[in-house]
């Protein structure tokens, strides 16, 4: 219990959220043996599989776990996204999130909030007493808001993400090592903030499990050669996860959630490729590199993770699909979708989302047109260039899954049920006594 505990002297309600990017439920439920301190939190409280969001990606999946409401309105689609009116393309940060983070509202209503390594934060919010971006920070000197956090941060040997070209080698023990490393530094220093700042909402992600997910993962579903290696550094997380609680006084409420589920990876598809061998793209030169270099006559497009752009006129600068004929190649599109075939003969896709059913907002005119969520075992994959395979495998083994999400409430009034992402940031509010309009969110309160 930290100095400012004893001196509060107040009945504040106060919330811990802690993330583990792309945790599966099932990985968790399954095995409660193994990991103790996840079986107790849904003993005390209560815990579910639930749904992430369109796409199950992260960089549009932590904006919309932290705002309550979905890419049309954050914003941020992916890791990649376009211009409105152009073929020029961007990586989404934190600036790019359209919509109030929790830690917005929280401040806002004049509580304190403390907010470390979520991913698409660069570069940190100077309204929170303290923020360490996460994901896609350059470096932690940016990264880290006071700047005397990046002092103790660096005497920890924190790092904003392991390193994932270690995951690429065929031995992987210098990255599971990394991982450790990785993992152990966050966990020292959200112990320590935890401990000494005077907050109502701490909000911190673990992403390594992501990183090990992806280079591992078939190894856990499959008996593979790194099994025991990834079993052993869950109940790593498991027993974190167990000391944070641990650390937090009786009167705070602690939230563990991933933003997407996981499962094995047998085929990247490279969904440019297909779409340029099946006649729906084209190239104005022999060696392209980006979307700018699709040809006039390209009638679609791709992003990750399976996004799908018609090339309208109007929208696009060389569009060549007219208004009146873009719902009748929407919807060949998303036909063919539907019948491709892997190389195994299993179908490629569970279902193609068309965009009014999962966009809504003030910036769904860059929203993609269709989206694909893939089966188990494939992996959706753009790129720009013109000499690769459509099926091709490579060094990762895991892939995101929408479903199979996990969440875990250590409260007793908590009921998860049919709950998705966009239900945790006005639970959050709820359980703090922060008023909201639940119109203003995609969800709604699980308290």
């Amino acid at each position: 219990m930290g100095l400012f505990d004893r001196l509060r002297g107040d009945d504040t309600p106060r919330v811990a959220f802690i993330g583990v990017d792309g945790v599966p439920y099932s990985l968790l439920s399954e095995n409660e043996d193994l990991f103790p301190n996840f079986a107790a939190l849904a003993e005390d409280g209560t815990a579910g599989e639930i749904s992430s969001i369109v796409p199950p990606e992260s960089s549009a999946c932590w904006p919309a776990l932290t705002t309550g409401v979905n890419p049309g309105e954050t914003g941020v689609y992916g890791f990649q996204d376009r211009e409105v009116g152009t073929y020029d393309t961007y990586v989404p940060m934190g600036q790019e999130v359209q919509a109030d983070r929790v830690w917005d509202r929280v401040q806002e209503d004049g509580r304190r909030a403390t907010v470390m390594n979520v991913p698409v934060t660069f570069p940190p919010q100077r309204n929170v007493q303290r923020m360490v971006s996460g994901f896609l920070s350059p470096d932690l000197e940016k990264a880290a808001y006071p700047d005397d956090v990046r002092d103790y941060l660096e005497s920890i040997d924190y790092r904003i993400d392991v390193n994932p070209k270690l995951g690429h080698q065929e031995d992987k023990a210098e990255f599971i090592e990394d991982a450790h490393a990785t993992l152990d530094a966050r966990f020292e220093a959200f112990k320590r903030y935890i401990e000494e700042d005077d907050w109502e909402l701490f909000f911190g992600v673990f992403m390594t499990t992501d990183r090990v997910n992806h280079f591992l993962f078939k190894d856990y579903e499959r008996d593979g050669e790194y099994k025991d290696e990834f079993v052993e550094f869950y109940r790593k997380v498991d027993d974190y996860i167990g000391r944070l609680r641990e650390t937090l006084p009786e009167d705070v409420t602690l939230i563990v959630a991933s933003d997407h589920g996981f499962t094995s990876l047998d085929y990247e598809v490279h969904f440019n490729e297909w779409l340029r061998e099946e006649g729906w793209l084209s190239f104005r030169t022999d060696d392209p590199e980006e979307l700018g270099d699709i040809a006039d006559d390209t009638r679609a497009y791709s992003f990750i993770p399976g996004r799908f752009y018609i090339n309208l006129e109007g929208r696009e600068p060389r569009g060549s699909v007219p208004e009146e004929e873009y719902d009748a190649v929407r919807d060949e599109l998303k036909a063919e979708l539907e019948a491709l075939e892997g190389p195994d003969g299993n179908e490629v896709v569970d279902r193609v989302v068309e965009k009014e059913a999962a966009f809504r907002g003030d910036h769904d005119d860059i929203a993609p047109d269709l989206v694909a969520i893939p089966n188990k075992g494939f992996d959706l994959k753009s790129g720009f260039k013109a000499d690769s395979d459509v099926f091709t495998s490579g060094p990762r083994n895991g892939m995101h899954s929408f479903d199979d999400t996990a969440l875990f409430i250590d409260h007793p009034d908590a009921t998860i049920g049919d709950a998705d992402l966009f239900d945790i940031t006005p639970t959050i509010l709820d359980l703090l006594d922060v008023e909201y309009s639940r119109g203003e969110f995609d969800g709604a309160s699980l308290v």
